[in-house]
């Protein structure tokens, strides 16, 4: 059987998926507290621009750029700020809202009941969470999206369009023209989505065990405290490796020079294989959950 005739008999299967995918992108941004991390997201960068703009922040990061011979007015610009801004954000905004919508996804519906009626239409366990998982990963990629474009549309308000200046101790410390920047600034959203992805799977596969949402939320946010936590620790130095905020840092590494593809590669692994594996978890503690109880 060729490629196209076995295409054309799944095609209405397909078909039902994609309107099953479309249900659950429909239900999840139908929710008021989807929004809440979007809404928090444009409130935190509001108050970090005034506190960069009024207070010895500016000068500080000034001093810096000035004690190691660059000029600090060719690179205090808006790229500068907004990765910045990003910083904070993504260490403790991001995995909070993150978590709170994959917390949402399969246990608001069993404790609403809803869960009961949809089994019982010929749809596959399996097929469902797939669908509901495939939902999140593209809510984690929107509110990336949101974070990093609002970060920079609100930081070119303030400050203007020049040099770019990344420093994270131990890790990163380079300066970017303009037009490099911005190209790495986009280019490090796709890891910062898909940090936000694992974040949200991990969520979401508590989820799919018998608890209540708000459950599932803390115990994934609770994991990943207890990561942050371990690694700074300074005997477990040598286990770095097993720490997912250690693998969560790989979008700060895309502006480093030269850039340790090898170290990002890693990480990046290490992410979609745990992202993977929260998944097919919960899937398997879902397939003989009983709903009815």
């Amino acid at each position: 059987m060729s490629l196209v005739s076995q295409l054309k008999r799944r095609q209405p299967q397909i078909e039902m998926f994609y309107l099953q995918l479309r249900n659950e992108l429909w239900k999840l941004f139908g929710k008021k507290r989807t929004y809440i991390g979007f809404g928090a997201f444009l409130l935190a960068q509001n108050a970090m621009l005034l506190t960069f703009r009024f207070t010895r922040w500016k000068g500080d990061l000034e001093k810096m750029l000035d004690g190691n011979g660059y000029l600090a007015q060719d690179y205090v610009s808006a790229l500068t700020v907004a990765v910045i801004m990003l910083i904070p954000q993504i260490i403790l905004l991001l995995p909070l809202y993150a978590a709170l919508v994959g917390g949402d996804l399969v246990a608001k519906e069993a404790e609403d009941g809803t869960l009961r009626m949809i089994l019982a239409r010929p749809v596959s366990r399996f097929r469902l969470l797939f669908s509901k998982w495939l939902a999140g990963m593209v809510f984690s990629a929107v509110l990336v999206l949101v974070l990093g474009g609002t970060a920079l549309v609100f930081a070119s308000i303030w400050f203007p369009w020049k040099g770019m200046f990344v420093f994270a101790p131990g890790m990163v410390f380079n300066v970017l023209s303009a037009n490099d920047g911005v190209i790495l600034y986009i280019f490090s959203h796709i890891f910062i989505m898909v940090n936000a992805s694992a974040i949200l799977a991990l969520a979401f596969m508590f989820s799919c065990f018998n608890m209540k949402p708000a459950a599932a939320t803390i115990l994934a946010l609770s994991y990943l405290f207890i990561n942050l936590v371990m690694e700074g620790i300074p005997f477990f130095d040598r286990f770095q490796n097993f720490f997912l905020p250690h693998h969560f840092r790989m979008w700060l590494l895309v502006y480093s020079s030269p850039t340790p593809w090898d170290r990002i590669g890693e990480s990046l692994c290490v992410v979609l294989a745990f992202n993977l594996t929260a998944f097919l978890i919960g899937a398997a503690a879902f397939q003989v959950r009983d709903i009815k109880s």
